[in-house]
Formats: C-alpha cells, sequence, structure tokens
C-alpha cells in the first residue's frame, strides 16, 4: 500500500498539483492570477504544446494549450480556472502543497488546480505516446471563475469552436450534465430617520424589510419548490445577508436584504427580478410608507453575459463518452449531480453552445474549505480518465 502511494506522488499531475498551489492565484494576491498563469504557459511550452496568451484585464491572462489532431475528429475543450478563493484561516499553510495522509493540502487543490494538473498531464500523456487524434484538444485554463468569469467569458468571445467540453470541478468520480442559473440580487428597503425615544416620527426600514421578507417566504418561496429540472433540481433561494440602521435608540432609515437566486433554464435574470418586484409593488400599494428598489449586485455581475445554467444535453456525444469512461473505470453507474453549484460550464454551454460535461478529481465538501485537499489517488486516477475521454471522444 505504501509503496503504491509513493508511486502515485512521484507522477507527474501529483508534482504538477503541488507547484500550481505554491503559487497564490485569489483576488488578494498582486496581479491575481498572472504568475499562476505565467508558469502553466511556460510548462506547456516546455512540454511541446502548442500554447497561447489570452488577455483578459490587464496582465491578467488565460492560456490556451493546444494538442492537434488531423482534422478527421471532433474538437475537445478541458476547461479548468486557475484562480481560488482567498486562504482565509486555513488549518494548514494554504500553499505549502505538502502531503499528508494520501491527500495534497492547500487552496486551490480541490477546486481546482488538480484538474488543470490532470487536464494538462492527460494531453502530455497522449502526446507522449506518439498518439495523433482525429480532433484536437484545446486546455483553456481560465481566470476569474470565483469573481465574475471573465475568463471564460473571453474565451467564448474570441470564437472558440469545439464538439464537446469538460469542466474540471470536483465530482468525487461522478458527473453533472446540468446546473442552474445564478443571480445576487440587493433589495434596497428606505425608511425615514428618528429619535429611538418618538419612533412614532421616523419610518423604519428593517420592519419594512421584515414586512418583504415574510412576503416573499408565503408567496414566492413555494412557488419555487414546484419548478423543477431532472437534472439540476428546484429553482431555490436564500436570504444571505440583512443590513439595517445605524444605533439602537435610532429608527432604522435603510436597510438592505442580499438575495442568492439559483434559476432554471426556463427562467432567465428577468423573470427572476420581476417576481420580487411584484411582490414589492403589491406592499407599496398596501403602504403608502413601503419603499424598495432591486439592484442587482456589482460583485456578480459579468461583462456582457449572465450567470446562466448549463444546459443538459444528456444525448450528446460528449455526455456519452464521459458516462462510458466513467462507469468503465469504476465499474459501476457513475453517480449524476444534480444539485452542484454554478460553474463555468454555464457560460460554455448557454452563451457558446458547446454541449458541456462537469466531472473532475477531488470532492465539493473540500472546495472553498479550511481543510481544502484532494486525494493522490483522484489526481492519478484523473489523469487516466481524462486521457479515455479525449481517446474516445476525438477520434
Amino acid at each position: 500500500m505504501e509503496e503504491k502511494l509513493n508511486q502515485m506522488i512521484d507522477s507527474e499531475a501529483v508534482k504538477l498539483t503541488q507547484e500550481l498551489i505554491r503559487i497564490p492565484s485569489h483576488k488578494f494576491t498582486e496581479n491575481r492570477e498572472y504568475a499562476v498563469s505565467e508558469f502553466i504557459f511556460n510548462y506547456c511550452k516546455n512540454k511541446g504544446l502548442e500554447v497561447e496568451y489570452q488577455e483578459v484585464e490587464g496582465v491578467r491572462r488565460n492560456v490556451i494549450a493546444r494538442l492537434k489532431g488531423n482534422g478527421t475528429g471532433k474538437n475537445l475543450i478541458f476547461n479548468g480556472h486557475i484562480d481560488t478563493v482567498p486562504p482565509y484561516e486555513m488549518d494548514f499553510d494554504p500553499f505549502s502543497a505538502e502531503i499528508v495522509g494520501g491527500y495534497v493540502q492547500g487552496r486551490g487543490s480541490n477546486d481546482m488546480k488538480g484538474a488543470v494538473a490532470c487536464m494538462i498531464t492527460s494531453m502530455l500523456n497522449i502526446k507522449n505516446k506518439g498518439k495523433v487524434l482525429g480532433g484536437d484538444i484545446i486546455l483553456t485554463a481560465a481566470v476569474g471563475e470565483e469573481e465574475k468569469s471573465d475568463g471564460t467569458e473571453h474565451i467564448v468571445k474570441s470564437g472558440i469552436k469545439a464538439d464537446g467540453a469538460i469542466v474540471g470541478e470536483p465530482s468525487n468520480y461522478g458527473y453533472a450534465l446540468g446546473h442552474r442559473g445564478l443571480e445576487w440580487l440587493e433589495i434596497r428597503i428606505e425608511g425615514k430617520l428618528a429619535h429611538g425615544g418618538i419612533p412614532e416620527l421616523g419610518i423604519n426600514a428593517i420592519s419594512k424589510a421584515v414586512k418583504l421578507i415574510n412576503r416573499i417566504e408565503v408567496e414566492l418561496m413555494p412557488k419555487l419548490k414546484l419548478r423543477q429540472n431532472e437534472w439540476m433540481g428546484p429553482s431555490v433561494m436564500n436570504f444571505g445577508l440583512i443590513k439595517g440602521g445605524t444605533q439602537p435608540s435610532s429608527v432604522a432609515d435603510s436597510c438592505i436584504i442580499q438575495i442568492d437566486r439559483r434559476y432554471l433554464p426556463e427562467e432567465n435574470v428577468e423573470s427572476v427580478i420581476k417576481e420580487y418586484q411584484d411582490i414589492i409593488d403589491k406592499l407599496s400599494l398596501e403602504d403608502n410608507e413601503f419603499k424598495a428598489e432591486i439592484i442587482r449586485m456589482e460583485s456578480n455581475l459579468m461583462e456582457e453575459f449572465d450567470h446562466a445554467p448549463l444546459i443538459a444535453q444528456p444525448d450528446s456525444d460528449i455526455a456519452r463518452t464521459v458516462y462510458g469512461v466513467l462507469k468503465e473505470f469504476n465499474d459501476k453507474e457513475p453517480n449524476i449531480e444534480k444539485r452542484r453549484g454554478w460553474t463555468d460550464a454555464g457560460v460554455l454551454s448557454t452563451y457558446g453552445k458547446i454541449p458541456t460535461v462537469v466531472t473532475g478529481p477531488g470532492d465539493l465538501k473540500y472546495s472553498h474549505a479550511k481543510n481544502e485537499k484532494i486525494p493522490v489517488s483522484d489526481l492519478v486516477n484523473y489523469v487516466e480518465i481524462y486521457t479515455r475521454i479525449a481517446e474516445k471522444f476525438c477520434q
């Protein structure tokens, strides 16, 4: 057992994962993803892949690497993001990339530098076999997924074409064919300031916010539960933040509510906003002191696109290929994830019109966690899984 683990630790994908973890690329890093993009570019170039930068914002750049085919088969995109969430207060050094108990530890190990390492290694695996596939394999190492997904938005706007795509988010040897869209809304409730000793002279925005929350819970949330999608589950929403007032002795003249809304393909940003606006309009008619407006939160806005759903295409060639490879590799039916979080697959699917499947090494429970880590065995196995997917699909 120990000898087998040592062999895995010496594998190229594990070592590459460690190198990527050691290069911080979160939003508080100077130049953010610049250093890790440069490392990936040079690594791919030195290994003989065709590689180029794609400028996104200032020095922030995507890396596009290709293993060319002979033009007779289907083209495949391997998509992975190279930014991470900040380390916050992790249980260990977030950038040491130590191997402990069969796991590579560190920020980005699971989400998702490990998958990027597996994708690159699988391309080199095919290249080193001397194989020329029918179609191209295109690695898109994208910036910004943890923020505004500007990296993959730029990739799609560049006009990239492919017959299928894999997004390597952690999937625990399962896969996802679809996921919901994502919208963040802020509702700003206006009140009137007054001294706490004479509250009748003011309008309490916090009290008005409570009235709005209650109405949303009674009128809207039950409707969302009835909206179901075979590959995504139901429409859902969450009250994520409420903040109002300045001190106990003053009537709150303002209050904000921030909402996370996950929507299905038959919905869109406009219809989502309208449902909240309709409730606000009703309350305004019932109560002439009720004033509120809805704002799309800047921190979630993309340049041009929306955080759209991954539209499930279960009969697509890439879906069938991923299913077949995972079933064969694990000798059992692979689990289909139907309630996973948002990924760049939504951009590739909705705006790029590229059939896309999500599957990658690691377990979602370790993403963004204080103990983020990824099994060494997953990194080794997913090199083989990605290799088989590419060989079958691109022929």
